[in-house]
């Protein structure tokens, strides 16, 4: 079993239950939570002009491979919903693999760590709750270091 490190994010609908629905989906596919952060609500990232998000992390084991977890994940967010016509536009459902143990995973369609974790505070915020002294393999910094260099984004615990 590997620790994983996931991301859910909603700005359609109910959010909340659609992140609630998400972790409900999520034990079924063989991803198993063990902890899960607060969620926050955060402005919208590259298009702006759509709904406030609510994001969250949860930490889980799972014995899938990378890919077929991958896969796994998105067929949920289909099952959810989730319709891609507008890249980075509104949607019920995101989930995305933030670390997949101490991995580094680059294959066509995904990198494990997630790319832009370092630039993302709605994802560095929770994750910080989770585990602060993780090290990114592929930036050398804790979550806790990466999130104090991203200041210029609006992340509020949600009630």
């Amino acid at each position: 079993m590997k620790t994983v490190y996931i991301g859910l994010g909603s700005n359609l609908g109910d959010r909340a239950a659609n992140l609630g629905e998400a972790r409900r989906r999520m034990q079924e596919i063989g991803v198993l939570i063990s902890r899960e952060s607060s969620i926050f609500e955060t402005a919208p990232q590259d298009i702006i002009d759509q709904p406030r998000f609510l994001n969250q992390v949860i930490q889980a084991a799972t014995d899938c491979l990378p890919r077929q977890l991958m896969t796994r994940l998105l067929r949920l967010e289909r099952d959810m919903g989730r319709r891609r016509s507008v890249p980075k536009g509104p949607r019920s459902i995101d989930l995305d693999i933030l670390y997949y143990g101490d991995s580094l995973v680059t294959i066509p369609g995904l990198e494990i760590p997630h790319p832009r974790i370092r630039e993302r505070r709605f994802v560095l915020e929770p994750m910080a709750e989770l585990a602060p002294d993780l090290r990114d393999v592929r930036q050398g910094l804790t979550v806790r270091q990466m999130l104090v260099t991203v200041t210029d984004q609006s992340v509020k615990r949600w009630p």
